[in-house]
């Protein structure tokens, strides 16, 4: 178990890594602990923006979309390797996953003792967004690579973890890719770190997280219900995985990632059709099996029904 340090802790352990630091607004405060709990903390998250450009990434992160309120992690990672401290305590940036990941994150020697179906990430990790687009072309400059280390090797030297402690939002969540890009070797992030707690780097990847499970005649009642329709919306959790993976495919905005089944996901799903060679009415955004499946293979869940 580890208990989180205070705010200007936590800035000064950074900074006592090398770490460039600046501190965004009222961060100390800024958190969402009247949501739920925030520790302990288990490990230390990276995941990329999908934005351009310091400034506008430093003010998403901080204040979040009305569908997903900020702070959306503890600091922003910039192409120059700056982090920019947007808030502490409870943040929206893990979501739920998978327990199996969590006891291979917490120390072996301390086995996990929530055997729940899943875990809330929101309370048990640091997190830290990086400036990159997240299209897997965007470059992943030196200089924040090297603060990325830094980052993870503050607090992995401090709660007295491994480099094992670090993870990526790919390994907590299914059907995330965050982060990728040319530059972004974790492998080569875990041995640095390790290189700078003077430890060996990690011999075994974490385990996958499993996949979720999307019900295609219950994802399509969600379609058909969207608000041009007539009648109440049907919601449907399978929706926000679905505009997960459409967000990773670059098809949905981020900020219209909200479990609603709309216009703004259809016309999304409209183009991932258009993308495997559908035309017409087969392309109009409701979602049929062989899409959804090809959807899922390549951003990781199962469809059913």
């Amino acid at each position: 178990m580890a208990t989180p340090p205070s705010a200007s802790a936590f800035a000064d352990i950074l900074r006592s890594e090398g770490v460039t630091v600046v501190e965004v607004g009222n961060w100390e405060t800024h958190n969402r602990n009247s949501k739920g709990p925030w520790g302990p903390v288990h490990g230390v998250m990276i995941h990329h923006t999908v934005t351009r450009g310091t400034a506008t990434t430093v003010q998403i992160v901080r204040d979040g979309y009305s569908s997903l309120p900020g702070p959306l992690c503890h600091g922003m990672i910039a192409k120059d390797g700056t982090v920019h401290l947007v808030g502490y305590g409870r943040a929206n940036h893990a979501g739920l996953g998978d327990p199996d990941v969590l006891a291979a994150i917490i120390a072996e020697k301390t086995p996990p003792t929530d055997n729940a179906a899943t875990v809330d990430g929101n309370r048990h990790f640091y997190g830290f967004e990086c400036e990159n687009l997240g299209d897997g072309k965007d470059p992943w400059p030196k200089e924040q690579i090297d603060a990325i280390v830094r980052v993870i090797t503050a607090l992995c030297r401090h709660h007295d973890w491994s480099a094992r402690s670090a993870l990526r939002h790919l390994d907590w969540q299914p059907g995330k890719v965050d982060p990728r890009g040319p530059g972004m070797d974790w492998d080569h992030v875990l041995a640095s770190v390790s290189a700078r707690l003077g430890t060996k780097p990690p011999t075994k990847p974490a385990p996958q997280p499993s996949k979720p499970v999307v019900d295609l005649s219950k994802l399509i009642a969600a379609a058909k219900s969207n608000p041009s329709a007539a009648g109440t919306p049907v919601t449907y959790s399978g929706v926000k995985t679905v505009e997960a993976a459409l967000v990773n495919a670059g098809y949905l905005t981020k900020s219209y990632s909200d479990g609603h089944y709309g216009k703004a996901t259809i016309d999304a799903y409209a183009k991932w059709q258009r993308h495997l060679g559908y035309t017409g009415s087969a392309a109009d955004g409701i979602p049929g099996r062989a899409s959804l499946e090809r959807l899922g293979d390549k951003y990781g869940f199962k469809v059913v029904s």
